[in-house]
């Protein structure tokens, strides 16, 4: 018998409509043992998540303002699922219980993971299967960071006798039993988390979209659908601003070879996108995915015969580090170093980080450039491909858009292409037009 790990989003419990479309897709394969929810989400244009919800809520509370009005319209969203479900089960302890403890101010992270945690209780009623509450099998170090391997063990020792479970996503819990939650979307690295304890055969991710697309579809109008993609390649798109899974998500399955089929809950027929460690299998199109972030900064140094001059980099890096800037690339050539960084965050130490480098390498000359947008394209294909960034550069040129910079890796996975932050959509269009729309 296989193992299947299942974790449904928030659009795909939003509703008791949306439940019965979940429940029908657990029932259907008896291999889908172990189910991950998030919080209901929208169940329409204008609606509100009910994660949203509870931080509003508890920010009455901790304002000592009355809150007992909006913490009822959360349990109405409950309740109408409970009763479009027609289950005779009542989570009015269970608020009782929230209501306190948002009165004694227990945090905001216990506020938003009550979502999950309710969530998870209706489910589990709704299926038959056990609840098991995350705050008891997932664990955080005091200074906030996950505890990966006690978490690994406990999670295995808690699952090893159990035949199907329900364990809510997003949060877990100190070791004194304080509510810690993951990042927003951290119901994907639950997911993992648990795939890895079990030594799940495949860990399913359920959303409302067919798979990870080969770009941003609010820029491109119904992108392709990528049928494959490596670990490799998601995180580097997933970096770039995919937002399909979690990119923490990917670590954990990854660790312990386990693929990920990301499906579509209303369309469950649909072959969705894997996710794999490695493959054999050719690329439908040369490239995998398109992605990329506006915002960005250039600081160029220009100095002859920098390249001679011993840890010229470091002193340069070490502004920025003191500035507590990160580095997302740093293109060079042999007289010219080039750092790009966060415009948001350079900003606001511009004139400390020029005059710290001034004084660092004494350079000839520091230019910075504004309003730029970097965009990641990513695929394994790219390697057996000749004319790969030729074909790059073909597309933007009959767009008329400038390249600012390109960056390619050493392992031919992805390019870095720069252009100006206007450009940004015509640029993705363009690549995906040549690259996609001329291999149909």
């Amino acid at each position: 018998m296989m193992r299947k790990v299942v974790k449904f989003g928030g659009s795909s419990l939003a509703s008791a409509e949306q439940f019965q479309k979940v429940g029908d897709i657990i029932r259907a394969d008896v291999d889908r043992r172990f189910v991950i929810p998030s919080a209901p989400g929208r169940r329409f244009d204008g609606d509100t998540k009910v994660t949203d919800m509870l931080y509003d809520c508890y920010a009455a509370a901790e304002a000592g303002r009355d809150f007992e009005k909006k913490i009822e319209t959360i349990h109405d969203r409950y309740r109408d699922i409970i009763s479009g479900l027609g289950l005779d089960f009542s989570l009015d302890e269970d608020f009782q219980i929230i209501r306190e403890n948002f009165q004694a101010k227990a945090g905001r992270d216990y506020a938003a993971s009550r979502g999950e945690y309710l969530n998870g209780k209706v489910l589990a009623n709704y299926l038959g299967y056990e609840f098991i509450d995350s705050a008891t099998v997932i664990l955080f170090e005091e200074d906030g960071t996950f505890a990966a391997d006690e978490t690994n063990k406990l999670m295995a020792k808690r699952l090893e006798s159990c035949e199907n479970a329900v364990i809510p996503g997003f949060y877990g819990a100190y070791a004194d039993g304080r509510v810690k939650t993951f990042s927003r979307g951290g119901s994907d690295i639950t997911g993992s988390i648990v795939a890895r304890a079990l030594q799940a055969d495949l860990y399913e991710n359920w959303t409302d979209v067919s798979g990870f697309l080969v770009t941003d579809p609010h820029i491109v109008e119904n992108p392709e659908v990528v049928e494959m993609i490596t670990y490799r390649e998601l995180r580097e798109l997933a970096y770039m601003g995919a937002s399909v899974l979690h990119e923490e998500a990917i670590f954990p399955v990854r660790k312990a070879g386990i693929p990920i089929n990301i499906k579509n809950t209303n369309h469950p027929d649909d072959p969705g996108t894997m996710i794999v460690a490695t493959t054999s299998k050719k690329p439908r199109f040369t490239i995998t995915g398109i992605a990329g972030k506006k915002g960005f900064v250039a600081v160029t140094v220009d100095k002859d015969m920098m390249n001679s001059e011993i840890g010229f980099c470091r002193k340069v890096l070490s502004v920025f580090e003191e500035n507590q800037i990160s580095i997302e690339h740093m293109p060079s050539g042999i007289d010219t170093m080039c750092i790009l960084v966060h415009q948001d965050e350079f900003q606001e130490h511009e004139q400390v980080v020029l005059s710290g480098i001034q004084r660092a390498v004494n350079p000839d000359s520091i230019s910075v450039e504004p309003d730029l947008a970097l965009i990641a394209v990513v695929g394994r294909g790219m390697r057996q491909m000749r004319g790969t960034a030729g074909r790059i550069f073909s597309a933007l040129a009959h767009a008329k858009i400038n390249c600012r910079m390109i960056d390619q890796g050493s392992s031919e996975l992805n390019i870095i292409i720069g252009v100006s932050n206007e450009d940004f959509d015509r640029a993705i269009q363009s690549i995906y037009d040549i690259f996609i729309l001329t291999q149909l």
